[in-house]
């Protein structure tokens, strides 16, 4: 494995104007790192890494490589690409298991990280090592967020979000698990205790409904429900897949490795949303792709689709009038995600958008003083690598409106 990715990393050209590192949404140091690298100082090329992205090893995994670092590659006109995410892993994983980290002292000034998916865990090391007393506020019992309960396994080892928590901890942050702020209390409630600065990553957990006939049948399923435990659900041999994003393909191939023996994924128009690469990964483990049919209504048997016809620009317009049955044992729902209401209609003063999405400043200042948000519950479900490049500008933001504050 060392071998493979030394010569990989011999293979950068180094140019002067790194294509590769403009198309990284968080703008890796590519050249840099892969220079240090190969001049034998690991070390300071996983500290590149780790500075520029917290979530470096995760996104050497999980990231669009094909659309980003690897689809800009000089090298990929003519050939085969630098396999940046092999050489990124190597280093960052070999600079976690040796992580030393960087603090300042502590200035007593206390902040709250709403939520411990990529979004507040990016923030939450970001203000921790600027020396503030962070608290992360979490719903459920372990963090990660979607990287945990929303990517299987065979995708994102759960062991490699586990490093996570040994490294909040390392900083001092204090985690309060199985906490949902707008239950029990809320943001007034945290700037009541004391905490100066909040910022909300709380993601988008609740799926967005077909608002069809038959939606609430029992053998009818969310995926991202599913994903977060699949081993609960007994879906049978037919599954029908009403969606075609990165959560319609992690359901496929779940629900193919867990022994369904016929898996359709159905979309409404003439294409699919994933990246390329997912779509030929859960292609080739057996998921059956089916266009232009749209959803009509969900039976005991299956799902009643229409035939739609679209446009130039793959947008529907119009449907037959005549649905056909899709017989189907389970139907799951993967058509996208919205942020939980709790916390953004529970807060005074707190302006969401049509989407539900909160509206924030170009620092990712809210409407309210003091209030910040980062990631899917701004944007809407994106990428880790967005959530990371989001966080990281917002803990700045937060971190120079706290040190413009009066002095107590």
């Amino acid at each position: 494995m060392a071998h493979n990715v030394i010569a990989e990393a011999k293979r950068c050209l180094n140019c002067k104007n790194p294509l590769c590192r403009k198309g990284c949404p968080i703008n890796t140091p590519i050249p840099m790192f892969i220079s240090a690298f190969l001049n034998g100082d690991i070390k300071s090329a996983g500290k590149m890494l780790f500075e520029n992205n917290p979530l470096s090893v995760v996104c050497s995994i999980v990231c669009n490589h094909a659309d980003q670092c690897q689809g800009h590659c000089i090298r990929g006109i003519k050939g085969e690409p630098v396999e940046v995410s092999t050489i990124e892993n190597f280093v960052s994983s070999h600079y976690l298991d040796a992580l030393e980290l960087e603090k300042a002292e502590p200035n007593g000034i206390k902040v709250a990280v709403v939520g411990a998916g990529p979004a507040g865990i990016t923030i939450a090391i970001k203000m921790a090592q600027l020396g503030y007393d962070v608290t992360v506020f979490e719903s459920k019992s372990e963090i990660g967020g979607v990287l945990r309960y929303g990517i299987p396994e065979f995708r994102l080892p759960k062991s490699i979000v586990d490093r996570y928590l040994n490294i909040l901890y390392k900083l001092g942050v204090k985690i309060k698990f199985n906490v949902t702020i707008g239950k029990a209390f809320g943001i007034e409630e945290l700037f009541r205790d004391g905490f100066k600065a909040i910022s909300i990553g709380t993601g988008v957990t609740w799926p967005i409904s077909l608002n069809v006939k038959g939606e609430t049948l029992g053998h009818v399923h969310y995926g991202v429900h599913y994903l977060e435990r699949p081993e609960v659900y007994q879906l049978g041999d037919k599954v029908v897949i009403i969606g075609a994003g990165n959560v319609a393909m992690d359901v496929a191939r779940t629900a193919l490795r867990r022994g369904a023996k016929s898996v359709k994924v159905v979309m409404r128009s003439d294409k699919y949303s994933a990246s390329k690469e997912e779509k030929e990964y859960a292609e080739i483990e057996g998921a059956e792709f089916i266009f232009c049919k749209s959803p009509v209504e969900i039976t005991d048997k299956g799902v009643m689709f229409a035939d739609t016809v679209c446009d130039e620009n793959h947008r529907v317009v119009s449907a037959s009038d005549k649905p056909e049955l899709m017989e189907a044992d389970s139907v799951l729902i993967c058509i996208s995600q919205k942020p939980s209401n709790l916390i953004l209609t529970q807060t005074a003063g707190l302006e969401t958008n049509e989407r539900g999405l909160v509206k924030i400043n170009e620092d990712g200042s809210t409407s309210r003083a003091g209030l910040f948000a980062s990631g899917d519950v701004v944007k809407g479900a994106k990428t880790v690598v967005e959530a990371a490049e989001t966080s990281k500008r917002v803990a700045l933001a937060m971190h120079e409106y706290l040190q413009k504050l009066p002095k107590e």
